[in-house]
């Protein structure tokens, strides 16, 4: 009986597992979707074992299930933990004495950046953000973004463009 109902959810996860994971795909988790099809499955068969098989309909458990497992990623995904070059930073001014003047000038440049990136159309602040902050390629952005290779590029020339604008005329003003 256990048997036969672990091989009917398993039938279950086969004829859903590619559309398991083209949702979490499409959801932002291109490199953790495998994974994630394999948790939702996991998460099936407790639910399974903790219900003594009384899950009447699996097929809406499973998309239940991928559905949590989504929003759960996307909180992991905006939680970002903090970047490296903030370590870095932290770093290099402990083992440095660096002067509160200069700790207060970068401070403010970062404010101004992050100014500056704020006001950029939001699918230009991503890119530049993909491309600068996690190091990914345009082929990698475009395949994020659903867009192509040549359209990121435009958007990484438009945002720099404006960012260099503000930087001369925030020198000019001083």
């Amino acid at each position: 009986m256990v048997e036969r109902t672990k091989r009917r959810l398993l039938r279950v996860l086969a004829e859903h597992g590619t559309v398991l994971h083209g949702f979490f795909v499409r959801r932002g988790a291109n490199h953790e979707a495998e994974d994630l099809v394999q948790e939702t499955y996991l998460r099936l068969l407790r639910a399974h074992q903790r219900q003594a098989g009384a899950i009447a309909n699996p097929e809406a458990y499973l998309f239940t299930v991928a559905l949590n497992l989504a929003r759960e990623q996307a909180v992991r995904r905006r939680r970002s933990p903090l970047p490296i070059e903030e370590l870095e930073n932290l770093t290099a001014l402990l083992a440095t004495e660096e002067s509160v003047e200069d700790v207060a000038e970068r401070a403010q440049r970062r404010q101004h950046l992050q100014a500056l990136l704020g006001s950029l159309p939001e699918r230009t602040r991503a890119v530049l953000v993909m491309q600068y902050r996690d190091g990914l390629s345009y082929k990698q952005i475009a395949e994020r973004l659903n867009i192509s290779p040549h359209m990121v590029k435009k958007h990484v020339v438009r945002g720099l463009s404006v960012c260099r604008r503000a930087l001369v005329d925030a020198a000019e003003g001083e």
